[in-house]
C-alpha cells in the first residue's frame, strides 16, 4: 500500500469511517499479532492482547499526528498493552509459556523426529524469554523474533538507537546466561 493511500485510509478512519479502520487493521494484524505472541508467550494470551490493541487502536486513532510512521505508532500500543498486560498478569500469577507457537515458527520438518526436537528447542528458549525481565523480554521481541531495525525499536520504545543496542545486547546476554543456566547450551 502507498503512503499516499494509507494516510488516506488513515483520515477516513480518524472520521469514524469503520470499514477504512478495518483495512488499516487487516493491513497490521499479523505483525500486531506477532508482536503479541513473542511478549505474551502463548497464542491465547496473544489473541486476546493482539484484539485489545486493535481495540486501544481504533479507540485512539483519531488522536494519531502523522509525526511518526502509523506503523510505528500502532506496534508502540501493541507493546505497551502486551507489557501491561504481562505487568497485571505478574501481580497475580505467573505468564503461562505452555502452549507451543508452532504455526509462528512457520517451518516446515523433514521427519516427525526433527519436528519433536525443532518443537522442544522452541519451547526451552520461549521459557527462557519469559523468565526476562520485562524490558528484555521487549528488546528480545522486537528485534529477533519481528525483526524490528534499530531505528524502529528507537521509535516504538521513544529512547535513542544507542540505548536500543545496549538494551538488547543486555538481553541477549540475559537470555544467554539463562539458557547456559537450564543446560540448554554451554559456554
Amino acid at each position: 500500500m502507498t503512503e499516499e493511500a494509507l494516510n488516506l485510509l488513515i483520515q477516513k478512519a480518524q472520521k469514524g469511517d469503520l470499514r477504512a479502520f478495518e483495512l488499516l487493521a487487516e493491513q497490521y494484524h499479523t505483525k500486531i499479532y506477532n508482536i503479541a505472541l513473542g511478549i505474551m508467550g502463548n497464542t491465547h494470551d496473544a489473541e486476546d492482547a493482539a484484539q485489545n490493541a486493535l481495540i486501544k487502536i481504533y479507540r485512539a486513532v483519531g488522536d494519531f499526528k502523522f509525526q511518526s510512521k502509523f506503523s510505528t505508532w500502532v506496534y508502540r500500543i501493541t507493546t505497551n498493552v502486551c507489557m501491561d498486560e504481562v505487568r497485571k498478569r505478574k501481580r497475580t500469577s505467573a505468564v503461562s509459556s505452555d502452549d507451543l507457537a508452532e504455526d509462528a515458527l512457520g517451518v516446515d520438518y523433514a521427519t516427525p523426529e526433527a519436528h519433536a526436537l525443532s518443537l522442544e528447542a522452541a519451547s526451552d528458549l520461549k521459557t527462557a524469554i519469559g523468565r526476562l525481565k520485562d524490558d528484555h523480554k521487549k528488546m528480545i521481541v522486537l528485534r529477533d523474533i519481528n525483526g524490528f531495525s534499530y531505528e524502529e525499536i528507537a521509535q516504538i520504545t521513544k529512547c535513542s538507537v544507542g540505548t536500543v543496542k545496549s538494551r538488547i545486547n543486555r538481553a541477549r546476554t540475559s537470555l544467554k546466561d539463562i539458557l547456559i543456566s537450564t543446560g540448554y547450551f554451554q559456554k
